[in-house]
């Protein structure tokens, strides 16, 4: 089971040029969080201040009763256990086979014998559908299976917090749609508390239970994604429906000029798009951390966009076609 992570008042500066301040979130235990912002906006910054890579100027990142700034390298090494990281580009060594890519973390950290490191990696390639490419070197797959066997290696220790900095980066939509419905497949296995950074606007629509936006150094909003997804706040608006119309421009803010432009144009938004079913396991049965569709929506009295949570969940939708293609199947034979 994934753990909660609580953050106070995080802020971060390089040389005194502010990243962002005041962050103050919490990731529930077990759930998929997603964090988006416009480039540039700190949010790689966020997930190696998290895993400590950096110090923090001020605030808390609470785990477990451990405040993480505030811990000697000692302690610090140790919780950081507690976390997996898929880098952006994998991060692998290229002179290790795939195998020993994923090993690599049992042999520095654990005792473990050869034959116990060998089932483990082999269970962790497994859950990414990488078996059959143990021997080969990183530079011999592509780049949709690089990212799956450092996720892979991401999971080798087990972590209880597994950190995604822009997973999507560089893949085609295809093999975006196959890794986020890994993600959702893994998390329902795993139970770990999951953080993703994106920028892909339908990965972040569909994928997790909680949505968070970063914009122009403070977060904007975090919380459920139908609270996100159903907000007419202009900057998670905007963001979130890839609309030119709002506060964001192509240097992160617009100037007064063209937002002046804009109003005097009397240039309407169009209506908030329907709010997706979220992404379900691929075995049809339910995650933990799982809502009901349009749950938070009837919770909080929230009238969600037209057309939203029409249809059957998938795995409903899968379960209703299987006897039909059965017997598809059963009349064709005879």
């Amino acid at each position: 089971m994934g753990v909660e992570v609580v953050v106070q008042g995080l802020t971060k500066s390089f040389g005194g040029q502010p990243v962002w301040s005041d962050i103050t979130l919490s990731l529930p235990a077990g759930e998929i969080s997603v964090l988006l912002g416009p480039s540039g906006t700190g949010k790689s910054v966020f997930l190696k201040t998290l895993v400590g890579l950096l110090r923090p100027d001020r605030g808390d990142i609470w785990i477990e009763g451990r405040n993480l700034p505030r811990l000697s390298e000692r302690d610090l090494y140790e919780v950081r256990k507690l976390f997996g990281v898929l880098f952006q580009d994998g991060a692998l060594f290229g002179s290790m086979t795939i195998y020993d890519n994923v090993a690599f973390p049992l042999r520095e950290h654990t005792r473990k014998s050869e034959s116990e490191i060998r089932a483990v990696v082999t269970e962790k390639l497994d859950m990414v559908g990488l078996v059959g490419a143990e021997k080969k070197l990183p530079g011999e797959i592509s780049g949709g299976m690089r990212k799956r066997a450092g996720l892979a290696r991401a999971l080798v220790l087990d972590p209880q917090i597994v950190l995604f900095d822009e997973p999507d980066s560089g893949l085609d939509p295809v093999r975006t749609a196959y890794l986020n419905q890994l993600i959702i497949d893994l998390n329902q296995r795993t139970d770990a508390t999951f953080l993703i950074v994106t920028h892909d606007i339908n990965t972040a629509r569909t994928v997790p239970d909680n949505i968070g936006l970063i914009y122009h150094g403070h977060l904007a909003m975090f919380g459920p994604r139908e609270m996100l997804l159903s907000s007419t706040e202009p900057v998670v608006r905007q963001f979130l429906n890839a609309q030119r119309i709002g506060p964001i421009g192509m240097a992160e803010e617009k100037d007064a000029e063209e937002l002046q432009a804009e109003a005097e144009a009397g240039v309407e938004l169009p209506p908030l798009p329907p709010i997706p079913v979220q992404l379900q396991p691929s075995n049809g049965l339910r995650r933990r951390a799982e809502r009901q569709p349009g749950q938070w929506c009837r919770d909080h009295g929230v009238v969600p966009p037209a057309g939203s949570f029409d249809g059957p969940r998938p795995d409903e939708q899968l379960a209703a076609e299987l006897p039909r293609r059965t017997r598809a199947r059963e009349g064709a034979a005879g």
